[in-house]
């Protein structure tokens, strides 16, 4: 068959942006969720030059790409620079952010409304699962320094990584 009948959809794709830094079982709620959603999700892991993570940005690329494999349509990369420019490069219309309570919202959506401006690019926000609504990065890294237990906030990859680079670490008490 000729014409247009021949000729495949376009792939829905869509990006779940973040530092990651460590990913836990919240991003992957959403990430997941997306997932089901989209036929190509792109987790971008921002490249913050000015903030020092825990993870370099290479090991959020990995332990990402270990903990999204079973879905088989996401593809981890890193990002520098404007989300919008992110996605028009990669001709994705769409970014989905999970919203863990109000707080976020007021953020978010001056976000999403820029992005839109400057790109067209829509956001779809996502509410969080309430499992996972007080759960940050930050607080993981805070809590397992101190060490309380993380291990059903994140995957188990994800605590053993985390549990190796705070043993390393000198602790500032």
């Amino acid at each position: 068959m000729n014409g247009p009948e021949s000729e495949e959809p376009p792939l829905r794709r869509a990006v779940c942006p973040g530092s990651f830094d460590p990913v836990t079982n919240g991003h992957l709620d959403i990430i997941a969720r997306a997932s089901k959603l989209y036929d190509v999700v792109h987790v971008a892991v921002m490249i913050n030059k000015s903030k020092q993570g825990l993870f370099t940005v290479d090991e959020r690329i990995e332990l990402l790409r270990r903990v999204t494999a079973e879905y088989g349509n996401v593809e981890v990369e890193s990002f520098h620079g404007l989300l919008v420019d992110f996605c028009k490069q990669r001709e994705i219309p769409a970014i989905v952010k999970g919203l863990r309570a109000v707080s976020d919202f007021d953020y978010e959506l001056q976000m999403a409304q820029m992005n839109n401006g400057l790109s067209g690019v829509e956001t779809l926000f996502v509410p969080t699962n309430p499992t996972y609504s007080f759960l940050s990065s930050s607080l993981v890294k805070e809590v397992a320094a101190w060490g309380g237990d993380v291990s059903h906030l994140v995957p188990p990859v994800v605590l053993e990584a985390l549990t190796e680079r705070l043993a390393r670490q000198p602790r500032t008490d």
